[in-house]
């Protein structure tokens, strides 16, 4: 599966995995890298996934199609 295919939460989970992967304490120098390298970019594709979902909810479609900010209004 590429990373484009993955889902966030897919990647949250390998992530919860290495992180407990990391946190025993029989785990050698070199595999340790390893897993902190693929906790890197799996951090980094979870984040670049909330950005890119934060952008989109950030506009609206309004009737004729055109893209908009999203404005809140709030109560008072």
């Amino acid at each position: 599966m590429s990373k484009a295919e993955i889902t966030f939460e897919d990647a949250m989970k390998n992530l919860e995995e290495i992180v407990e992967k990391l946190e025993e304490a029989e785990v050698p120098l070199e595999k340790a890298i390893q897993y902190y390298q693929q906790g890197m970019e799996l951090s980094k594709l979870c984040s670049d996934k909330l950005k890119n979902v934060e952008e989109k909810m950030a506009q609206v479609i309004d009737a004729e199609g055109v893209i908009k900010p999203l404005k809140i209004e709030e109560d008072h």
